[in-house]
């Protein structure tokens, strides 16, 4: 059941639309771990000396929803890059992050792990469980490593196997001035405050500006494309960590003299959310006036959808890159974002909540070896993204990885890879969803909802105390209750849910 999170239209028409518009166009332990892989990587290495592998290249999003891409259906917005991997890809549309917050799902990309498993719930610096890194993985295998862009997790790159690392943008330079200190509508900047373009031993760059500049996206494309020019040790795994759509949101340069037409508000439109579903004094929930309006809404998604059409332009960029340079062909090409973002919908702002405007994410693979106008609609997480480049490198998965590879959708498009997923999101929120089925429950809030993602997409109708729907319910809170036992998780000290 393709499931699409289209802004300004009824889901039955968007639906067909979309799929239409697709059809058509470093430790003990780790040193133990490695062990444990080495043949694979031998094999791999042996491979390497008959066959050309895959280069890799990872593009990641910052708070980018999974309706925001033309192809897919949203009609407000140009992206021709991104329309291309899907015209010429496979997109998957119920992909997730199992924690909706930045630090904790780059943490799950990293490790192919959950966050109730990889030490990483929340921005805190609380210890990683030892896993072996993604790029280490790639590294060991023969890959050339290249981190580029964002980094907000512990640590540095290098500690994660990533061999280079070129225009990267960390927290460090808090003792320089902001270059820019209010956003599009004058409000105090607030996210990547301090921030300041750096190398991997920490020497700073303020020069370069310190926080987030209108026009960041093009300097991380220009790093990425620097690596591809320069780079002649194929195979190569190149990670690039865009800051676009989060805020603060500023125009790109001249951009702001353009005529953009508002977008319309998203279809579960609200002032409100109607409780406190634990973050409402979030940083993210600050940025827009409570009630939300239409007009500070409209207004957010306009600035919103001009970063995101940048960006497409800078992943336009990498690509030329890598065809300029007759690598292509050769090249897997995987795009994708953190978690998605609200912008009004539900009466909220921020991403740190379960509806499919957040813990969607967009997810396409594009390039050598990936079939062309393939539309997947099984579930699936971003900590999938780790073991998927290995299948397809021949690289043995290690065992500390928790993901799926999705290779088997790729040679099936009906393939499922898991019956539900689970999402969470610090101690307030966690959530099951099915196919058709998603039923959330906020231990300290004392809130449960369930939603029928078949008859209403938007999740604007809470069924939980329908008699019609209360075995369902029952069901979905049990597979939730059993999925939190085996995680150890602390919320199970609400026993409201153990009815």
């Amino acid at each position: 059941m393709p499931f699409c999170r289209i802004f300004g239209k009824e889901y039955e028409e968007m639906e067909h639309v979309a799929v239409q518009m697709i059809l058509c166009r470093s430790s003990l332990w780790l040193i133990i771990m490695s062990m444990l892989f080495v043949p694979g990587m031998l094999r791999a290495a042996a491979r390497h000396q008959e066959t050309h592998l895959p280069n890799i290249v990872f593009i990641l999003a910052d708070d980018q929803r999974s309706d925001t891409i033309r192809a897919l259906g949203n009609t407000n917005i140009q992206t021709p890059s991104l329309d291309h991997l899907v015209d010429h890809g496979t997109v998957f549309l119920n992909a997730i992050t199992a924690v909706p917050i930045c630090v904790a799902s780059r943490a799950e990309i990293l490790t192919g792990r959950d966050g109730l498993n990889n030490g990483k719930q929340d921005a805190g610096d609380s210890p990683y469980v030892h896993a072996v890194a993604w790029g280490s993985a790639l590294a060991q295998a023969g890959y050339d490593t290249c981190y580029v862009g964002k980094w907000h997790t512990k640590g540095r790159p290098s500690d994660f196997g990533y061999v280079k690392a070129k225009g990267l943008f960390g927290s460090g330079g808090s003792a320089f001035p902001l270059t820019y200190a209010r956003d599009w509508k004058g409000m105090d900047v607030t996210g990547y405050r301090g921030w300041v373009f750096q190398t991997d031993d920490k020497q700073l760059f303020p020069e370069r500006g310190v926080g987030l500049l209108p026009d960041i996206s093009q300097d991380f494309a220009d790093a990425a494309i620097d690596f591809i020019s320069s780079n002649q040790d194929e195979p190569f795994f190149l990670h690039v960590n865009f800051t676009a759509p989060h805020d603060p949101l500023f125009f790109p340069t001249g951009w702001n003299t353009v005529e953009f037409d508002r977008p319309p508000t998203p279809p579960n439109f609200r002032p409100e959310h109607p409780f406190d579903h634990g973050n409402f004094q979030g940083r993210d929930e600050k940025l827009f006036h409570w009630p939300r309006t239409e007009d500070e809404t409209q207004s957010g998604l306009a600035v919103y959808y001009a970063v995101i059409e940048h960006l497409d332009q800078q992943v336009g960029r990498i690509l030329e890159s890598l065809r300029a340079t007759n690598k292509l062909a050769n090249t897997v090409i995987i795009y994708s974002s953190d978690h998605g973002l609200a912008m009004g919908s539900h009466g909220l702002r921020g991403k740190q909540n379960m509806y499919e405007h957040s813990i969607g994410v967009p997810l396409i693979f594009y390039g050598a070896g990936i079939p062309a106008r393939q539309v997947c609609t099984t579930p699936c997480y971003l900590r999938d993204l780790y073991p998927t480049t290995c299948e397809l490198a021949g690289i043995d998965i290690p065992v500390t990885v928790q993901g799926k590879s999705l290779k088997p959708a790729f040679e099936d498009h009906t393939a499922h890879m898991y019956d539900e997923v689970f999402a969470h999101f610090r101690n307030s929120q966690r959530m099951v969803r099915t196919d058709r089925w998603k039923f959330i429950c906020y231990p300290i809030a004392g809130k449960e909802q369930l939603f029928d993602l078949k008859q209403d997409p938007f999740e604007r109708k809470n069924l939980i105390n329908s008699s019609d729907h209360a075995a369902i319910a029952a069901t979905l809170r049990t597979k939730l209750l059993t999925w939190r036992k085996s995680h150890n998780d602390v919320t199970l000290s609400h026993e409201y849910l153990a009815r």
